[in-house]
């Protein structure tokens, strides 16, 4: 094993750090804020963070082939103009479930946005439950809705070879698979590959590496864990100094780095007195394995 080092690369006290994804264009890391209503650019350049603010919680953002981004805002799926700081609705789901927004979302390898929605937590995983659904945006804006009653809509991936989808609804404290058909984006065949322990806590954001492993970020759990979607056994486990590790993805120059989200809404003074970098941005370096470059949504 190589050494492992992890390091704050920004402390910005998030209040739910989430959607970490790497852009090779700016060599930027993008994350959101989600109840901070922030779309933020962190660049390893300058090492300095920039930030826009929009209206709503913001819970994903995902890279764009035509330039800038898309997100979710809201119950929204949204286009955003980094320069111009200019948001423009694309579509809005769970019109009849004023209480919901949007929560984790990932473009598949056809340039579908897939994103699940929740009910508002009344505070950190505790929500009224079995009421957000999971959709894909399709390029030419049209959505379906894949499925519902799900509790809190998570990570998201898909298998190298682009035959099985993987996710987390995580208050089944389960990461799941699916077979997955590249043409039509069509999933089926649910299946739990992996049941967290109770010391990983919540399973929360997921990625997948040039191996074909999971890297999951456990809330909660203070650390992310490495996965064989094959044998359902955990492989590795590293720990971070916050306990509200949130999500993960590969980036840097050649996508060795690690980079992990993280939030502080629902601690107290002791508690982030305890743990100062909670909310911040963390670098993952040595792990050994590299990440694949994310999908830019094709419409």
């Amino acid at each position: 094993m190589s050494s492992i080092k992890i390091e704050c690369v920004a402390s910005e006290g998030y209040r739910i750090g989430e959607s970490p994804v790497w852009d090779e264009k700016e060599r930027a890391l993008l994350c959101v804020d989600i109840t901070g209503k922030k779309v933020c650019r962190w660049s390893s350049l300058t090492q300095q963070v920039q930030a826009i603010s929009v209206d709503a919680p913001v819970s994903s953002v995902a890279l764009r082939k035509s330039g800038d981004y898309v997100i979710t805002l809201g119950t929204r799926f949204a286009a955003l103009k980094w320069k111009e700081q200019q948001v423009t609705t694309i579509t809005q789901i769970d019109k009849d479930k004023p209480n919901n927004r949007f929560n984790d979302g990932k473009v598949d390898p056809a340039g579908r946005y897939f994103a699940g929605t929740m009910a508002e937590e009344i505070r950190p995983a505790v929500l009224e439950r079995h009421q957000g659904s999971l959709y894909t945006l399709f390029s030419d804006h049209s959505v379906v809705k894949h499925f519902d009653q799900v509790d809190i809509s998570n990570g998201l991936d898909w298998s190298l070879d682009h035959k099985t989808f993987f996710y987390i609804d995580s208050l089944s404290y389960s990461v799941d698979a699916f077979d997955y058909d590249l043409q039509t984006g069509k999933i089926g065949n649910r299946r739990s590959i992996y049941k967290l322990e109770k010391e990983e806590s919540i399973p929360d954001g997921m990625c997948i590496d040039t191996e074909g492993k999971l890297w999951v970020a456990c809330y909660d759990g203070g650390r992310v864990i490495r996965l064989d979607p094959e044998t359902g056994k955990r492989l590795q486990t590293v720990k971070l100094p916050v306990d509200k590790t949130t999500s993960c993805c590969f980036g840097g120059q050649d996508y060795s780095e690690m980079y992990v989200t993280s939030a502080r809404d629902g601690m107290d003074k002791e508690w982030l007195a305890r743990q100062p970098q909670a909310g911040g941005i963390f670098k993952i370096t040595g792990l050994g394995v590299k990440g694949i470059p994310p999908y830019p949504f094709a419409g």
